[in-house]
């Protein structure tokens, strides 16, 4: 079994492919396999939250893996309103739902209560197969020390 330990922080070639879903990416310790059926053991810092396009290596062999993250069931919201999507956002932070935030559009993982709730609100969930790239909230940036980079558009 290979075992990833740590984190790549320059951007090198990668021997492996590993595709992982949101649960399995906010875990430390993992035993999963990757795209091409080798077995990996992830023993990583508690709080680690792997990110698509993240890389993690094996201390032992060097072996460098690119993470993707795996396609899910997920409800998206797209609205030209951004008063909408923040008061939306604000409904679904209150119930602590994981949420993907990005320039017109919101993301969660598919539950039916909660987009019948939106299209009350007057939004129109799209359910799709797509990666989920949720905000890791305060406490885990922290954790990450700010290492990732995300498609989110800087303000000032």
């Amino acid at each position: 079994m290979i075992e990833l330990t740590r984190i790549v922080n320059d951007k090198q070639p990668a021997d492996g492919q590993l595709t992982l879903p949101i649960e399995q990416r906010v875990r430390s310790r993992l035993r999963a396999r990757l795209d091409d059926g080798r077995e990996v053991g992830l023993f990583l810092p508690r709080g680690t939250l792997l990110r698509g396009g993240d890389q993690l290596s094996s201390s032992n062999n060097g072996l460098v893996i690119d993470v993707s993250a795996a396609p899910e069931t997920v409800s998206t919201l797209h609205s030209n309103d951004p008063t909408l999507l923040a008061r939306t956002a604000y409904h679904l932070g209150n119930r602590h739902i994981p949420l993907q935030v990005e320039k017109g559009w919101l993301r969660y993982l598919h539950d039916h209560v909660l987009d019948d709730m939106l299209r009350q609100m007057g939004l129109e969930p799209v359910v799709e197969q797509a990666p989920f790239e949720p905000e890791a909230g305060a406490y885990q940036q922290a954790a990450e020390g700010h290492h990732h980079s995300h498609n989110h558009e800087q303000h000032e």
